[in-house]
Protein backbone atom coordinates (compact mmCIF):
# COMPACT_ATOMS: atom_id res chain seq x y z
CA UNK A 1 0.00 0.00 0.00
CA UNK A 2 1.10 3.38 -0.67
CA UNK A 3 2.37 6.09 1.95
CA UNK A 4 -0.67 8.33 0.68
CA UNK A 5 -2.94 5.64 1.16
CA UNK A 6 -1.80 4.83 4.48
CA UNK A 7 -2.41 8.82 5.35
CA UNK A 8 -5.79 8.35 4.14
CA UNK A 9 -6.64 4.86 5.94
CA UNK A 10 -5.21 6.58 9.13
CA UNK A 11 -7.97 9.46 8.73
CA UNK A 12 -11.11 7.27 7.50
CA UNK A 13 -9.89 5.35 10.97
CA UNK A 14 -9.96 8.60 12.84
CA UNK A 15 -13.44 9.54 11.10
CA UNK A 16 -15.20 6.50 12.28
CA UNK A 17 -13.71 6.09 15.61
CA UNK A 18 -16.54 7.46 17.29
CA UNK A 19 -19.15 5.26 15.79
CA UNK A 20 -17.03 2.42 16.38
CA UNK A 21 -16.71 3.04 20.06
CA UNK A 22 -20.59 3.53 20.28
CA UNK A 23 -20.90 -0.15 18.51
CA UNK A 24 -18.23 -1.68 20.89
CA UNK A 25 -20.48 0.01 24.25
CA UNK A 26 -23.93 -1.13 22.52
CA UNK A 27 -22.79 -4.52 22.33
CA UNK A 28 -20.67 -4.39 25.56
CA UNK A 29 -24.06 -3.43 27.37
CA UNK A 30 -26.23 -6.39 25.83
CA UNK A 31 -23.73 -9.24 26.62
CA UNK A 32 -24.92 -12.88 25.60
CA UNK A 33 -23.18 -15.77 26.89
CA UNK A 34 -22.19 -18.73 24.42
CA UNK A 35 -24.70 -20.38 21.54
CA UNK A 36 -26.91 -17.72 22.67
CA UNK A 37 -26.11 -14.62 21.02
CA UNK A 38 -29.57 -13.93 19.05
CA UNK A 39 -29.61 -9.97 19.30
CA UNK A 40 -25.95 -9.46 18.81
CA UNK A 41 -25.88 -11.57 15.95
CA UNK A 42 -29.12 -9.22 14.77
CA UNK A 43 -27.13 -6.44 15.46
CA UNK A 44 -23.95 -7.13 13.64
CA UNK A 45 -26.40 -8.06 10.35
CA UNK A 46 -28.12 -4.96 10.70
CA UNK A 47 -25.14 -3.49 10.51
CA UNK A 48 -23.71 -5.55 7.64
CA UNK A 49 -26.74 -4.34 6.11
CA UNK A 50 -26.56 -1.02 6.64
CA UNK A 51 -22.93 -0.60 5.23
CA UNK A 52 -24.29 -2.82 1.66
CA UNK A 53 -22.61 -5.94 2.85
CA UNK A 54 -23.79 -9.10 1.77
CA UNK A 55 -23.72 -11.82 4.35
CA UNK A 56 -24.77 -15.55 5.28
CA UNK A 57 -25.82 -16.98 8.81
CA UNK A 58 -23.73 -20.02 10.08
CA UNK A 59 -23.54 -21.73 13.57
CA UNK A 60 -26.59 -20.76 14.26
CA UNK A 61 -26.01 -17.30 15.47
CA UNK A 62 -22.63 -16.83 13.63
CA UNK A 63 -22.53 -14.27 10.48
CA UNK A 64 -20.48 -14.02 7.89
CA UNK A 65 -20.21 -11.45 5.56
CA UNK A 66 -18.03 -11.12 2.00
CA UNK A 67 -16.30 -8.01 0.36
CA UNK A 68 -14.94 -9.04 -2.74
CA UNK A 69 -11.90 -7.03 -4.45
CA UNK A 70 -11.72 -5.58 -7.74
CA UNK A 71 -7.80 -4.25 -8.63
CA UNK A 72 -7.89 -7.76 -9.85
CA UNK A 73 -9.51 -11.47 -10.54
CA UNK A 74 -8.30 -14.01 -8.00
CA UNK A 75 -9.72 -16.67 -6.15
CA UNK A 76 -7.22 -15.98 -2.92
CA UNK A 77 -9.18 -15.53 0.54
CA UNK A 78 -8.39 -14.09 3.77
CA UNK A 79 -10.68 -14.80 6.21
CA UNK A 80 -10.70 -12.37 9.38
CA UNK A 81 -12.30 -13.59 12.42
CA UNK A 82 -13.98 -11.88 15.65
CA UNK A 83 -15.98 -13.78 18.31
CA UNK A 84 -19.23 -12.46 19.65
CA UNK A 85 -20.25 -14.20 22.98
CA UNK A 86 -19.63 -13.08 26.42
CA UNK A 87 -19.55 -14.56 30.01
CA UNK A 88 -21.29 -15.59 32.89
CA UNK A 89 -19.72 -13.13 34.97
CA UNK A 90 -21.49 -10.62 37.17
CA UNK A 91 -19.82 -6.73 35.63
CA UNK A 92 -18.86 -5.13 38.63
CA UNK A 93 -17.59 -2.11 36.78
CA UNK A 94 -19.48 1.34 37.54
CA UNK A 95 -19.94 2.83 33.16
CA UNK A 96 -22.85 4.17 31.43
CA UNK A 97 -22.28 1.14 29.33
CA UNK A 98 -22.48 -1.46 32.54
CA UNK A 99 -24.23 -4.65 31.19
CA UNK A 100 -27.56 -4.67 31.30
CA UNK A 101 -27.65 -8.60 31.83
CA UNK A 102 -27.14 -9.82 35.44
CA UNK A 103 -24.89 -12.33 35.94
CA UNK A 104 -23.62 -11.79 31.75
CA UNK A 105 -20.58 -9.80 30.77
CA UNK A 106 -18.14 -9.03 28.20
CA UNK A 107 -15.16 -9.63 30.45
CA UNK A 108 -12.62 -11.08 27.80
CA UNK A 109 -13.18 -8.33 25.51
CA UNK A 110 -15.12 -10.00 22.38
CA UNK A 111 -17.60 -6.95 21.94
CA UNK A 112 -14.31 -4.98 21.18
CA UNK A 113 -13.26 -7.69 18.24
CA UNK A 114 -16.84 -7.72 17.25
CA UNK A 115 -17.43 -3.79 16.61
CA UNK A 116 -13.49 -4.31 15.21
CA UNK A 117 -14.48 -6.04 13.01
CA UNK A 118 -17.51 -3.75 11.63
CA UNK A 119 -14.94 -1.33 11.99
CA UNK A 120 -12.21 -3.11 9.31
CA UNK A 121 -15.65 -3.94 7.46
CA UNK A 122 -16.77 -0.02 7.26
CA UNK A 123 -13.03 0.95 5.92
CA UNK A 124 -12.81 -1.90 3.36
CA UNK A 125 -16.01 -0.77 1.99
CA UNK A 126 -14.28 1.86 0.27
CA UNK A 127 -10.67 0.15 -0.71
CA UNK A 128 -11.99 -2.51 -2.93
CA UNK A 129 -10.04 -1.46 -5.61
CA UNK A 130 -7.39 -1.78 -4.10
CA UNK A 131 -7.43 -5.43 -3.42
CA UNK A 132 -7.65 -8.80 -5.74
CA UNK A 133 -9.44 -11.91 -4.27
CA UNK A 134 -12.06 -12.06 -1.39
CA UNK A 135 -11.93 -10.64 2.15
CA UNK A 136 -14.82 -12.67 4.45
CA UNK A 137 -15.32 -11.41 7.75
CA UNK A 138 -16.27 -14.12 10.20
CA UNK A 139 -18.25 -13.05 13.23
CA UNK A 140 -18.17 -16.34 15.26
CA UNK A 141 -20.36 -17.65 18.09
CA UNK A 142 -19.34 -19.69 21.29
CA UNK A 143 -15.66 -19.60 21.61
CA UNK A 144 -16.06 -19.64 25.73
CA UNK A 145 -17.76 -22.43 26.19
CA UNK A 146 -16.73 -26.12 24.95
CA UNK A 147 -17.01 -27.74 21.96
CA UNK A 148 -16.87 -23.76 20.58
CA UNK A 149 -17.73 -22.14 17.47
CA UNK A 150 -15.06 -22.96 15.22
CA UNK A 151 -16.22 -26.74 15.22
CA UNK A 152 -19.33 -25.56 13.62
CA UNK A 153 -18.45 -22.91 11.19
CA UNK A 154 -15.41 -25.36 10.06
CA UNK A 155 -18.14 -28.00 9.81
CA UNK A 156 -20.90 -26.22 7.61
CA UNK A 157 -18.02 -25.90 5.17
CA UNK A 158 -18.91 -22.16 4.28
CA UNK A 159 -15.32 -20.85 4.31
CA UNK A 160 -14.94 -23.22 1.06
CA UNK A 161 -18.34 -22.54 -0.60
CA UNK A 162 -16.25 -19.27 -1.42
CA UNK A 163 -14.58 -21.36 -3.85
CA UNK A 164 -10.98 -20.07 -3.91
CA UNK A 165 -7.71 -20.71 -1.83
CA UNK A 166 -7.70 -19.76 1.81
CA UNK A 167 -4.38 -17.81 2.03
CA UNK A 168 -4.65 -16.92 5.21
CA UNK A 169 -7.11 -16.61 9.02
CA UNK A 170 -6.41 -13.80 11.57
CA UNK A 171 -7.81 -13.29 14.68
CA UNK A 172 -6.85 -10.90 17.08
CA UNK A 173 -7.19 -10.57 20.97
CA UNK A 174 -7.00 -7.44 23.03
CA UNK A 175 -4.82 -7.78 25.92
CA UNK A 176 -3.99 -5.68 29.16
CA UNK A 177 -0.96 -6.95 29.32
CA UNK A 178 0.42 -5.60 26.25
CA UNK A 179 1.05 -1.71 26.10
CA UNK A 180 -1.86 0.24 24.00
CA UNK A 181 -0.40 0.75 20.57
CA UNK A 182 1.15 -2.78 19.76
CA UNK A 183 0.34 -5.33 17.84
CA UNK A 184 2.03 -8.79 19.75
CA UNK A 185 3.04 -11.59 17.43
CA UNK A 186 4.37 -15.17 18.46
CA UNK A 187 5.56 -17.97 15.35
CA UNK A 188 4.43 -21.12 16.42
CA UNK A 189 3.22 -22.52 19.21
CA UNK A 190 1.43 -19.84 20.99
CA UNK A 191 -1.62 -20.86 23.47
CA UNK A 192 -2.44 -24.04 25.06
CA UNK A 193 -5.08 -26.72 24.67
CA UNK A 194 -7.32 -27.03 27.49
CA UNK A 195 -9.36 -30.27 28.78
CA UNK A 196 -11.40 -30.27 32.03
CA UNK A 197 -11.84 -32.89 34.76
CA UNK A 198 -14.67 -33.42 36.87
CA UNK A 199 -14.17 -36.07 40.02
CA UNK A 200 -17.03 -36.91 42.43
CA UNK A 201 -15.37 -39.39 45.76
CA UNK A 202 -17.79 -41.11 47.28
CA UNK A 203 -17.10 -42.23 50.63
CA UNK A 204 -19.09 -42.91 54.00
CA UNK A 205 -19.69 -39.93 56.45
CA UNK A 206 -19.59 -39.90 59.81
CA UNK A 207 -18.55 -38.55 63.14
CA UNK A 208 -15.13 -36.54 63.02
CA UNK A 209 -14.31 -38.18 66.14
CA UNK A 210 -14.51 -41.93 64.47
CA UNK A 211 -12.59 -41.28 61.45
CA UNK A 212 -12.40 -45.59 61.86
CA UNK A 213 -15.79 -46.39 61.07
CA UNK A 214 -16.35 -43.40 58.08
CA UNK A 215 -14.28 -43.96 54.65
CA UNK A 216 -13.33 -40.23 54.31
CA UNK A 217 -13.27 -38.48 50.67
CA UNK A 218 -11.60 -35.15 51.95
CA UNK A 219 -8.56 -37.52 52.33
CA UNK A 220 -8.70 -39.27 49.59
CA UNK A 221 -9.52 -36.20 47.57
CA UNK A 222 -6.68 -34.67 48.92
CA UNK A 223 -4.27 -37.61 48.30
CA UNK A 224 -5.17 -37.93 44.70
CA UNK A 225 -4.85 -34.12 44.16
CA UNK A 226 -1.31 -34.30 45.80
CA UNK A 227 -1.05 -37.63 43.36
CA UNK A 228 -1.56 -35.78 40.22
CA UNK A 229 0.33 -33.12 40.61
CA UNK A 230 3.56 -35.75 39.79
CA UNK A 231 1.83 -35.65 36.69
CA UNK A 232 3.39 -32.63 35.33
CA UNK A 233 6.62 -32.30 38.25
CA UNK A 234 7.53 -35.76 37.36
CA UNK A 235 5.86 -36.99 33.96
CA UNK A 236 6.31 -33.88 31.57
CA UNK A 237 8.55 -33.16 29.43
CA UNK A 238 10.16 -29.82 31.03
CA UNK A 239 10.47 -28.17 27.44
CA UNK A 240 6.58 -28.80 27.10
CA UNK A 241 4.76 -26.09 28.72
CA UNK A 242 2.54 -28.22 31.20
CA UNK A 243 -0.37 -26.88 33.82
CA UNK A 244 -2.87 -28.79 36.03
CA UNK A 245 -5.08 -26.88 37.92
CA UNK A 246 -7.67 -27.61 40.08
CA UNK A 247 -9.93 -25.03 41.22
CA UNK A 248 -13.32 -26.41 42.57
CA UNK A 249 -12.95 -28.67 45.78
CA UNK A 250 -16.32 -29.01 47.64
CA UNK A 251 -16.66 -31.42 50.60
CA UNK A 252 -19.91 -30.39 52.42
CA UNK A 253 -19.23 -31.87 55.82
CA UNK A 254 -18.36 -29.92 59.05
CA UNK A 255 -15.63 -29.34 61.53
CA UNK A 256 -17.04 -32.71 63.46
CA UNK A 257 -18.74 -34.38 59.98
CA UNK A 258 -16.75 -36.13 57.47
CA UNK A 259 -19.29 -35.95 54.36
CA UNK A 260 -20.54 -38.54 52.34
CA UNK A 261 -18.64 -37.31 49.42
CA UNK A 262 -16.47 -34.43 47.68
CA UNK A 263 -16.24 -32.99 43.92
CA UNK A 264 -12.97 -31.83 42.23
CA UNK A 265 -13.12 -29.89 39.13
CA UNK A 266 -9.65 -29.37 37.12
CA UNK A 267 -8.22 -28.21 33.97
CA UNK A 268 -5.27 -29.51 32.28
CA UNK A 269 -3.52 -27.25 29.63
CA UNK A 270 0.11 -28.24 27.14
CA UNK A 271 1.29 -27.38 23.66
CA UNK A 272 1.87 -30.82 22.31
CA UNK A 273 -0.59 -32.99 21.56
CA UNK A 274 1.56 -36.49 21.31
CA UNK A 275 1.69 -35.29 25.16
CA UNK A 276 -1.96 -34.01 25.64
CA UNK A 277 -3.01 -37.24 25.09
CA UNK A 278 -1.09 -39.29 27.38
CA UNK A 279 -1.43 -36.79 30.11
CA UNK A 280 -5.17 -36.81 29.94
CA UNK A 281 -5.02 -40.74 29.96
CA UNK A 282 -2.71 -41.24 33.06
CA UNK A 283 -4.63 -39.02 35.00
CA UNK A 284 -7.75 -40.63 34.32
CA UNK A 285 -6.56 -43.78 35.11
CA UNK A 286 -4.99 -42.28 38.42
CA UNK A 287 -8.09 -40.80 39.58
CA UNK A 288 -10.31 -44.10 38.27
CA UNK A 289 -8.15 -46.48 40.73
CA UNK A 290 -6.90 -44.77 43.24
CA UNK A 291 -9.86 -43.73 45.13
CA UNK A 292 -10.97 -47.15 44.85
CA UNK A 293 -7.69 -48.57 46.74
CA UNK A 294 -8.57 -46.45 49.64
CA UNK A 295 -11.99 -47.51 50.12
CA UNK A 296 -14.27 -45.39 48.02
CA UNK A 297 -16.02 -45.31 44.87
CA UNK A 298 -15.53 -42.40 41.61
CA UNK A 299 -17.28 -40.77 39.38
CA UNK A 300 -14.69 -39.35 36.35
CA UNK A 301 -15.62 -36.88 33.88
CA UNK A 302 -12.93 -35.85 31.17
CA UNK A 303 -14.01 -32.85 28.65
CA UNK A 304 -11.94 -32.39 25.73
CA UNK A 305 -11.44 -28.53 24.93
CA UNK A 306 -9.79 -27.13 22.40
CA UNK A 307 -6.37 -28.12 20.75
CA UNK A 308 -3.30 -26.02 21.04
CA UNK A 309 -2.81 -22.77 18.76
CA UNK A 310 -0.14 -22.87 16.24
CA UNK A 311 0.54 -19.62 14.53
CA UNK A 312 1.95 -20.57 11.19
CA UNK A 313 5.50 -18.83 11.05
CA UNK A 314 6.01 -17.79 7.43
CA UNK A 315 2.47 -16.07 8.15
CA UNK A 316 3.68 -14.74 11.29
CA UNK A 317 6.33 -12.99 9.31
CA UNK A 318 4.78 -11.88 5.96
CA UNK A 319 2.33 -10.18 8.69
CA UNK A 320 5.39 -8.78 10.74
CA UNK A 321 6.68 -7.31 7.96
CA UNK A 322 3.37 -5.83 6.81
CA UNK A 323 3.06 -4.38 9.86
CA UNK A 324 5.98 -2.56 10.36
CA UNK A 325 6.15 -1.40 6.97
CA UNK A 326 2.38 -0.10 7.32
CA UNK A 327 2.77 1.31 10.80
CA UNK A 328 6.41 1.53 11.98
CA UNK A 329 8.84 -0.66 13.57
CA UNK A 330 7.80 -0.18 16.91
CA UNK A 331 4.52 -1.07 16.27
CA UNK A 332 5.13 -4.66 16.61
CA UNK A 333 5.44 -6.69 20.59
CA UNK A 334 7.36 -10.45 20.29
CA UNK A 335 5.32 -12.05 23.01
CA UNK A 336 5.54 -15.27 25.19
CA UNK A 337 3.58 -17.99 24.92
CA UNK A 338 0.30 -17.90 26.83
CA UNK A 339 -1.49 -20.67 28.67
CA UNK A 340 -5.01 -19.29 27.51
CA UNK A 341 -6.96 -21.60 25.46
CA UNK A 342 -8.99 -20.39 22.30
CA UNK A 343 -10.82 -22.21 19.61
CA UNK A 344 -9.37 -20.36 17.29
CA UNK A 345 -6.45 -23.07 17.38
CA UNK A 346 -8.87 -25.45 15.04
CA UNK A 347 -8.61 -22.89 11.91
CA UNK A 348 -4.50 -23.12 12.55
CA UNK A 349 -4.58 -27.05 11.78
CA UNK A 350 -6.77 -26.26 8.69
CA UNK A 351 -5.42 -23.38 7.05
CA UNK A 352 -2.40 -20.59 7.42
CA UNK A 353 -3.53 -19.35 10.65
CA UNK A 354 -1.83 -16.15 13.03
CA UNK A 355 -3.81 -14.97 16.14
CA UNK A 356 -2.93 -11.83 17.48
CA UNK A 357 -2.67 -9.54 20.59
CA UNK A 358 -4.12 -6.11 20.24
CA UNK A 359 -2.84 -4.00 23.44
CA UNK A 360 -5.00 -2.29 25.43
CA UNK A 361 -3.26 -1.48 28.34
CA UNK A 362 -2.41 2.24 29.15
CA UNK A 363 -1.51 1.85 32.18
CA UNK A 364 -4.50 3.07 33.74
CA UNK A 365 -5.78 1.29 36.66
CA UNK A 366 -9.55 1.01 34.72
CA UNK A 367 -6.74 -0.67 31.81
CA UNK A 368 -5.04 -2.85 34.38
CA UNK A 369 -7.82 -5.98 35.15
CA UNK A 370 -7.14 -9.25 33.73
CA UNK A 371 -9.39 -11.03 31.01
CA UNK A 372 -12.37 -12.97 33.20
CA UNK A 373 -12.40 -10.28 35.76
CA UNK A 374 -15.25 -8.86 36.92
CA UNK A 375 -13.85 -4.84 36.79
CA UNK A 376 -11.96 -5.73 33.46
CA UNK A 377 -12.32 -2.94 30.37
CA UNK A 378 -10.03 -1.33 27.83
CA UNK A 379 -8.56 1.66 25.97
CA UNK A 380 -11.06 2.04 23.33
CA UNK A 381 -8.24 4.31 21.41
CA UNK A 382 -6.60 0.13 20.80
CA UNK A 383 -9.30 0.41 17.58
CA UNK A 384 -7.21 2.61 15.80
CA UNK A 385 -4.66 0.30 16.15
CA UNK A 386 -6.38 -3.00 15.94
CA UNK A 387 -8.26 -1.51 12.76
CA UNK A 388 -5.53 -0.54 10.97
CA UNK A 389 -3.38 -4.03 11.61
CA UNK A 390 -6.25 -6.32 10.10
CA UNK A 391 -7.00 -3.81 6.82
CA UNK A 392 -3.04 -3.45 6.23
CA UNK A 393 -2.58 -7.60 6.72
CA UNK A 394 -5.80 -8.73 4.79
CA UNK A 395 -5.18 -6.16 2.10
CA UNK A 396 -1.18 -6.76 1.50
CA UNK A 397 -1.50 -10.59 1.99
CA UNK A 398 -3.80 -10.62 -1.17
CA UNK A 399 -1.72 -8.22 -3.26
CA UNK A 400 1.35 -10.05 -2.37
CA UNK A 401 0.11 -13.54 -3.25
CA UNK A 402 -1.31 -11.88 -6.61
CA UNK A 403 1.97 -9.82 -7.08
Amino acid sequence: MMNAMLKELDTEIEAIFPKIVAIRRHIHKYPELSFQEYKTSAYIRERLTLLDIPFKVVANTGVVAVLEGEKSSSDDIVVLRADIDALPIHEQNDVLYKSTNKGVMHACGHDFHTANLLGVATVLKGYKTEFSGKIVLLFQPAEEKIPGGAIQILESGILESFGGKIKAVLGLHVSPRVPLGKIGLRPGRFMASSDEFYFTIKGRGGHAAEPHRAVDPIMIAAQLLTTLQQLVSRKANPDIPSVLTFGRFIGDGAANVIPEEVKLAGTFRTMDETWRKEALETVAEISRTLPVALGATVDVEVRHGYPALNNDPKLTQQVKNILQRSMGNEVVQDLEIWMAAEDFAYYSYRYPALFMLVGTNNDNVNTQYGLHNPQFDLDEKAFKTAISALVNSAISLLNESNG
